[in-house]
């Protein structure tokens, strides 16, 4: 990987953190920062979020700050210039899955496009 391809993934990997830092979450403001505005998710439930809906759930008292997401085997690759893939695991009280996100680099700085999440035993 050259070094503008590992920052890249950095940068994005760095982005996918803040947005799992239940501080972050708990902000409509700071995830719509990190949220690109054509995102879309397939969540573990297999329920469809788009922007509007993800920013709905921080304030529904749903976020709790001691509920930390584990993660684990996080890894990235760039599919394009401007566009990194990142895979990882996580574990959140006992609900596990492997989750997928795509970010891609915007003028105001990397942005959550796509997001999947799959439960796993």
């Amino acid at each position: 990987m050259t070094d503008e391809s590992e920052r890249a993934v950095q940068a994005a990997i760095e982005a996918e953190m803040r947005l799992l830092d239940p501080a972050v979450r708990a902000s409509p403001s700071l995830v719509s920062q990190l949220l690109d505005p054509e995102f879309l998710e397939i969540g573990a439930s297999g329920r469809r979020w788009d922007v509007t809906s993800i920013l709905t759930v921080p304030s529904d008292g749903s976020v709790a700050p001691e509920a930390r997401v584990e993660v684990s085997d996080m890894s990235g690759a760039v599919l394009a210039p401007g566009i990194v893939h990142l895979t990882y695991f996580t574990d959140h009280s006992g609900r596990r899955a492997w989750r997928s996100s795509v970010w891609r680099l915007t003028e105001v700085g990397w942005r959550m496009y796509f997001h999947q999440g799959t439960l796993t035993g």
